[in-house]
């Protein structure tokens, strides 16, 4: 008995759907993992060929995700993330509910004009520091924060694909087509209902204080040090007000030394002059930033670093003062460092603020962090050495504060090179991408450590899924039944339907493919019942746009996946009343725009 080709496709994908769902839901394995399965399993089958299955390594999904990581991490060099972050943190104070009611319509704002999972990959690490200082769960942050950037996308036409392929079909089929700001009223309606929905449901979002990345461990904010102005630099003459604003937030003057002497009367508009020592608190990558900037140095090292003898590059590392250290109870000057070890002590972190003006002054406690400068011959020596609980590299990375205003002028030009289609999205986000790294807003280390690679794998893996779909004439054989179901239906119930149909296949198929299928059976549709077609076909980018089922339905929810330590279900008990919501504004306001529907209803 010979079996059809179609049939067996068809009930293949239908398999590796269903077990695809099930290891995603079930989380047995990693989601990279899962994909790359169900990858395999399209292949093995011969529902796909091999070119088909690794199309979406070179998809344009793909390549956005990976160009707006380095895009943002470009942001964060630069120190413009942390000035935003800044900003948050003093709009949202100590309070749970009103971060979230400061975040999510700013994320929307910003999702409206440029990618939503950019948004989402540059508000991550900011969210997580804001949670982490308030002491407040970083789960019940970053899910509103994803699902606003998805709300975003729907403000402005170029937001999303799925937006600019409907305005193409509606074009095609003879209708005027779309304005750029034609889906903004659902998009502020959708923007307010979601930002209410969070705040009153909050306890529906899990409390889980969120993973921190390896690179955080032993990255702190209250490094305790001494900067000496160079003679002829950039600050000399400059006031200690301009330092500041350069720093940012998280650097704090404690006292200023001229000739030696301390001054008091000396403030923010005082000029520094050269010799002029400065006593700082700074995070990890401030003070990386002050050690790289050429018209400021760490004073220990003007002093002492002439004793660090040795083979190797000189660098910065942190030693932890072990329990029982020789070193506890006596004073960095006491102890000589620089010439016992050949290395310098040029900062010291503690638990508390118990500590001398002076940095050689401090005794040293029991768990004291100090930031220590040599070369790297020397560093062998100290690690065997039973003063010290461990010896790692400096967290920190020095900031390119005054690459600030470049990085934000790419950033535009990226926006607008990609609103406008003077190239397609990922041309646009990758030349974006290239343009920081060659203007050094950031460096290439720092931009492929940026990439999340299980991310990447991730999207590229589940991509293919929705080709299948097409290929094995499952999306098909769906839509001709849809067409014969609905017929009949009242207007607002066939929105409801078109949006609800294209929020489920959007959890395996992209916005823009999924509206590539549908929304042809929308504008038949309306053309049988003599209807204007831009209703139905933006219900069904909408669906395909701001349906919150799953995690793998949008790539910005991927990215709080793991950060968050959030499960499957996490997404559908928040998401499902969301969509529900979501589906019931967007039917309703479509109706208002395009059929003389009213605009609020009526309970006579």
């Amino acid at each position: 008995m010979h079996l059809d080709p179609h049939l067996w496709s068809q009930f293949a994908f239908g398999l590796i759907l269903v077990g695809g769902l099930f290891l995603f839901i079930s989380e047995k394995l990693r989601v990279d993992v899962t994909a790359m399965l169900v990858l395999l399993a399209l292949v093995l089958t011969g529902v796909l060929d091999g070119k088909q299955a690794l199309s979406g390594f070179s998809s344009e999904p793909a390549i956005i995700v990976a160009a707006v990581f380095v895009i943002s991490g470009a942001l964060g060099a630069t120190g413009i993330s942390e000035r935003l972050g800044s900003w948050v943190e003093r709009a949202s104070g100590e309070r749970e509910w009103r971060t979230i009611a400061v975040v999510m319509p700013l994320v929307a704002l910003l999702a409206s004009f440029t990618h939503h999972v950019m948004v989402t990959a540059m508000m991550l690490p900011l969210l997580l520091r804001h949670a982490r200082n308030r002491r407040l769960p970083a789960s019940r942050l970053l899910m509103p924060m994803a699902l606003a950037a998805s709300l975003g996308t729907t403000l402005t036409l170029f937001s999303a694909p799925a937006f600019l392929l409907a305005n193409d079909m509606l074009e095609r089929a003879g209708a005027e087509g779309l304005g750029i700001f034609s889906i903004t009223p659902i998009g502020i309606a959708l923007v307010l209902v979601g930002t209410a929905y969070m705040l009153l449901t909050r306890w529906l979002l899990p409390k889980r204080s969120g993973e921190q990345n390896e690179d955080d461990y032993l990255r702190l904010d209250r490094y305790r040090t001494e900067l000496v102005v160079v003679k002829d630099g950039h600050w000399c003459t400059r006031p200690l007000a301009d330092l500041q604003k350069a720093q940012g937030a998280r650097f704090r003057l404690l006292g200023w030394l001229r000739d030696g002497a301390r001054r008091d009367d000396l403030g923010a508009n005082s000029p520094l002059l050269a010799g002029d020592v400065l006593l700082v608190e700074a995070a990890a990558d401030e003070l990386m930033s002050l050690h790289d900037d050429a018209g400021l140095d760490l004073n220990a090292i003007t002093r002492f670093g002439g004793l660090a003898h040795g083979e190797g590059k000189a660098q910065l590392v942190q030693a932890v003062v072990a329990p029982g250290s020789e070193f506890i109870g006596r004073s960095i000057r006491e102890l000589d460092f620089a010439r016992q070890f050949h290395t310098v002590i040029a900062g010291l972190w503690r638990r508390g603020e118990d500590m001398a003006d002076r940095l050689s002054d401090a005794r040293l406690r029991e768990g004291d962090l100090l930031v220590l400068w040599g070369r790297q011959a020397r560093f062998a020596e100290l690690a065997a050495h039973h003063g010290f609980l461990m010896l790692v590299p400096f967290a920190g990375e020095a900031k390119r504060r005054l690459r600030a205003p470049l990085a934000l002028a790419i950033l535009g030009l990226t926006v607008l090179a990609a609103a406008t289609e003077w190239l397609s999205p990922p041309l646009a986000f990758l030349a974006g991408a290239v343009a920081m790294v060659a203007t050094r807003c950031i460096d290439v280390e720092q931009a492929y450590r940026g990439i999340d690679l299980r991310i990447f794998v991730m999207i590229a893996g589940v991509i293919p899924l929705g080709i299948a779909m097409e290929q094995s004439g499952t999306a098909a054989l769906l839509a001709q039944g849809l067409s014969h179901l609905i017929a009949g239906w009242p207007p607002l119930a066939i929105l409801l339907v078109m949006f609800s149909l294209a929020a489920l296949l959007t959890q395996v198929m992209s916005d823009a493919a999924t509206t590539a299928l549908l929304g042809p059976i929308s504008i038949a549709t309306a053309q049988v019942l003599d209807l204007p077609p831009e209703p139905f076909v933006v219900c069904t980018a909408l669906g395909a746009v701001v349906a919150f089922l799953t995690p793998i339905g949008h790539h910005g929810n991927l990215l709080i996946l793991r950060p968050g330590q959030y499960r499957f279900g996490d997404f559908l008990r928040v998401g499902l009343p969301l969509t529900v919501l979501a589906a019931l504004v967007s039917a309703w306001m479509a109706r208002w725009l395009w059929m003389g529907g009213p605009l609020l209803p009526s309970f006579g």
